[in-house]
C-alpha cells in the first residue's frame, strides 16, 4: 500500500464511524438489564460490534450425504408449513421468499441438535432503517432466535442487528454483505436439557458462522427470544421446529439443509 493509500484510508476511517454515530441511536433505556450483562434489553447505549468484510465467499451446492434437506434448488416448499397448513411463501428463481403478510414458517419435522446451513438476501432495493430494513429472523426449535437483518451501513440496537442472539447477544463483528448479496448461516445448536421437574440442567448454546466468519462460539441463549423484555427458561419438549420469520421484508432464502448431531452425553457412556 503506498503513501496516498493509506492516507485515503485514514480519511475514510473516520467518516464511517461518525455515520454509524451521528444521531439518535436507534434502542431503548427503559427495558430491563439482560441476565448476567451490564446492558439492557436492545440498548441504545451498548457498543456496534466491529465490522469486518467477510470476503466475496464460495457457495457450494455440495452437501453432507447424512443432511435432511430442507429447500434446494427446485424451491419444493413441502418441507415447510404455516400454523399446520401449507406454506404460503413465494417461489421465485429457485429460492423461496417472504411475502408481507403471508406469516411465519415453520418445518414439518422437529429437531434438536444439529448443525444447520442457510443461506438469505435481504432486498437489494433499500427501505426503512434500523429494524425496519430486510428485517427476518432464523427460530431454533421456535424460540431460539438468530437476527436476520440488513445491517450492511445500517445501524440498530447491537443485541437486534444481523447474527445476533436477538434481544441477547449481538455478534463478535459485523460480517454482513451488501443489500441484495446471498449470505450464510452456519449453526452448531445443541438445545437445552430440562430435569423432570422443569428446572434447567442445561442453557441452549449455539456457534454461529456468518459468511465464513465466526461470530458467535459456543455462546448461551438466556432463554427464548423476546422483544424489550429479559429472557427466561421454562421447560419444553426435546425438540422443536426450525422457523423462518415473515417480517414485513421480502427476504429470499436458499439452500437449507441440516445434520441431526448425537447427543454428546450418550456417545460419551457407550
Amino acid at each position: 500500500m503506498n503513501r496516498t493509500s493509506i492516507v485515503l484510508l485514514l480519511l475514510v476511517i473516520p467518516i464511517v464511524s461518525l455515520a454509524l454515530d451521528d444521531g439518535p441511536r436507534p434502542g431503548y433505556r427503559d427495558t430491563p438489564i439482560i441476565p448476567g450483562q451490564k446492558w439492557k434489553v436492545h440498548d441504545s447505549e451498548r457498543p456496534y460490534p466491529v465490522v469486518v468484510d467477510p470476503g466475496a465467499g464460495i457457495f457450494s451446492t455440495a452437501r453432507p450425504d447424512d443432511a435432511v434437506v430442507l429447500l434446494d434448488a427446485s424451491a419444493d416448499l413441502s418441507a415447510w408449513s404455516s400454523g399446520g397448513k401449507e406454506a404460503r411463501w413465494g417461489v421465485v428463481d429457485g429460492t423461496m421468499e417472504a411475502r408481507p403478510g403471508s406469516g411465519d414458517i415453520s418445518t414439518r419435522d422437529s429437531f434438536g441438535d444439529i448443525q444447520l446451513h442457510i443461506e438469505f438476501r435481504t432486498p437489494p432495493e433499500v427501505k426503512g432503517d434500523s429494524q425496519g430494513r430486510g428485517n427476518s429472523g432464523v427460530f431454533l426449535m421456535e424460540r431460539y432466535e438468530i437476527q436476520v437483518l440488513d445491517s450492511y451501513q445500517n445501524p440498530t440496537y447491537p443485541d437486534g442487528q444481523c447474527a445476533a442472539f436477538y434481544g441477547q447477544w449481538p455478534p463478535l463483528v459485523n460480517a454482513c454483505r451488501g443489500p441484495g448479496q446471498w449470505q450464510s448461516y452456519d449453526i452448531i445448536f445443541k438445545a437445552p436439557r430440562f430435569s423432570a421437574d422443569g428446572s434447567l440442567l442445561a442453557a441452549a448454546r449455539a456457534t454461529v458462522i456468518h459468511n465464513g466468519v465466526m461470530v458467535h462460539h459456543d455462546r448461551e441463549f438466556l432463554g427464548p427470544t423476546s422483544h424489550r423484555r429479559k429472557p427466561s427458561y421454562s421447560k419444553h419438549a426435546p425438540l422443536g421446529k426450525i422457523k423462518l420469520q415473515d417480517h414485513g421484508n421480502p427476504i429470499r432464502y436458499r439452500n437449507i439443509w441440516l445434520r441431526n448431531l448425537p447427543d454428546e452425553t450418550e456417545s460419551d457412556s457407550r
